[in-house]
């Protein structure tokens, strides 16, 4: 190597490098918060296990650790695969043919090729075909990285050809690890109150790279006793959220979206949503909620309203963030434009009630079964009508404890399913009228 490239290695290796960079993990096993893909039997560690790896495609939120999860996947398999990297914001049909080009070199020396593509999504459909043929043959194996829904950015012949992976925001705990790491390698605890730490974490958003650019900051501030969250805040200069996903702002805005739902403003309810999921809120905790709403509100008025929420938790569960978030907007509209009734909610409250004022009473004896000659002799059974014999299918006998008086906890309201029922049981109560 001559001299100059000694001297510019030199400079490289001594220039100034972001934390962030840093503490780019050395192996797979340093990664946080993919676990769902490097676990044991996980699919990006069966690819590399067998010794098989693919083509495939990393989805996730910026600062989820794509870009380092394709480098350490390149370093793992250096003795198979020569390791090629673009980024599709600063790359073109130029660049693209001198990569092929290698890798068509390299094949016919017996060699691979991985080829890493970041922000894949931006090029556009032509660009995007052109790696087709060099896929079908083998010639290289790609690693693409995308911020964006692969599914509406990605040619379809182009994502039938990869694995879909799919990787999270970093929770809190995997952000609190990385937090851990930046003070060991700095050498220095932040001096933060335990709610500036924990407000400091929010503000990252589920962003590793965020988080230790504001770890940066903070590192250079002045050693004072521990920074409040507003000391924390002014040293950063970046925007706290208005949301405190353990405090009061929690609680405040799960009740607007919830009396939003129950007052059928769907606009309100949106926004309410929409505001809880910009302050870092856990989707499943706000679907939780929803379903809640459709037993407690809806009911019956709308049977298909509990079905709808849990439709949007399993989408949701399937899907992840940001996709499985229309799932839980679709069902907010739902809930939200649903006929309501509180008839449910009040029925089993009266239940309760009765429950404890009347303590264990027994059933009727004749609406028990009676398996043993004892018990047929203690009248077990006795005088039980099979209600599908009767005419109307409906024998009108008493089913509550024969020293209980009969109870009236359900009423359905005048809306929506609630007044079919309504009807029937109208019409039951006649015919339970007349059979005494």
């Amino acid at each position: 190597m001559s001299r100059t490239g000694e001297t510019g290695d030199l400079f490289v290796r001594d220039a100034p490098r972001p934390l962030a960079d840093l503490l780019r993990p050395h192996s797979l096993d340093e990664v946080l918060g993919q676990d769902h893909l490097l676990g044991m039997d996980k699919p990006l560690s069966k690819m590399l296990d067998s010794h098989r790896l693919g083509s495939f495609i990393l989805w996730g939120p910026p600062g989820c650790g794509k870009t380092t999860l394709a480098r350490l996947v390149a370093r793992q398999v250096q003795g198979d695969l020569e390791f090629e990297a673009l980024s599709a914001v600063m790359s073109g049909v130029a660049d693209l043919r001198k990569v092929f080009d290698r890798a068509i070199e390299r094949r016919h020396a017996g060699r691979g090729t991985l080829l890493f593509v970041d922000e894949i999504h931006r090029f556009n459909r032509a660009q995007q075909d052109s790696f087709l043929a060099y896929l079908e043959d083998g010639t290289i194996t790609l690693i693409g990285a995308t911020t964006e829904n692969p599914s509406f950015e990605l040619n379809s012949a182009l994502l039938s050809r990869c694995h879909l992976l799919t990787l999270h925001r970093l929770s809190a705990e995997a952000l609190e690890n990385l937090l851990r790491r930046a003070e060991n390698f700095t050498g220095q605890s932040l001096t933060l109150t335990p709610e500036s730490r924990s407000l400091l974490i929010q503000m990252a958003d589920g962003d590793g790279r965020v988080l230790l650019n504001l770890v940066e900051v903070l590192v250079d501030a002045p050693r004072d006793p521990p920074y409040t969250s507003e000391q924390m805040v002014d040293i950063v200069q970046k925007r706290a959220p208005l949301y405190d996903k353990t405090g009061d702002e929690h609680y405040n805005l799960i009740s607007a979206l919830h009396k939003s739902l129950r007052g059928s403003d769907v606009d309100a309810a949106l926004y309410w949503f929409a505001r809880m999921l910009a302050g870092g809120e856990d989707p499943l905790y706000i679907v939780r909620r929803l379903v809640r709403c459709a037993s407690e509100d809806i009911g019956l008025a709308d049977p298909q309203a509990l079905v709808q929420a849990n439709a949007a938790r399993e989408a949701y569960e399937l899907l992840g963030s940001p996709e499985g978030e229309l799932a839980i907007a679709q069902c907010v509209i739902y809930l939200a434009t649903a006929p309501k009734s509180n008839a449910v909610y009040v029925a089993f409250k009266k239940a309760r009630k009765a429950q404890q004022n009347y303590g264990s009473l027994m059933p009727p004896r004749h609406i028990l079964n009676a398996p043993t000659q004892v018990m047929k002799e203690s009248d077990y059974g006795a005088g039980y009508i099979y209600d599908h014999d009767t005419k109307e299918g409906f024998s009108g006998q008493n089913y509550f404890p024969e020293n209980m008086p009969r109870q009236t906890f359900y009423r359905p309201c005048e809306r929506g399913f609630e007044r079919e029922i309504l009807k029937r049981l109208d019409y039951w109560n006649k015919l339970r009228a007349t059979s005494r």
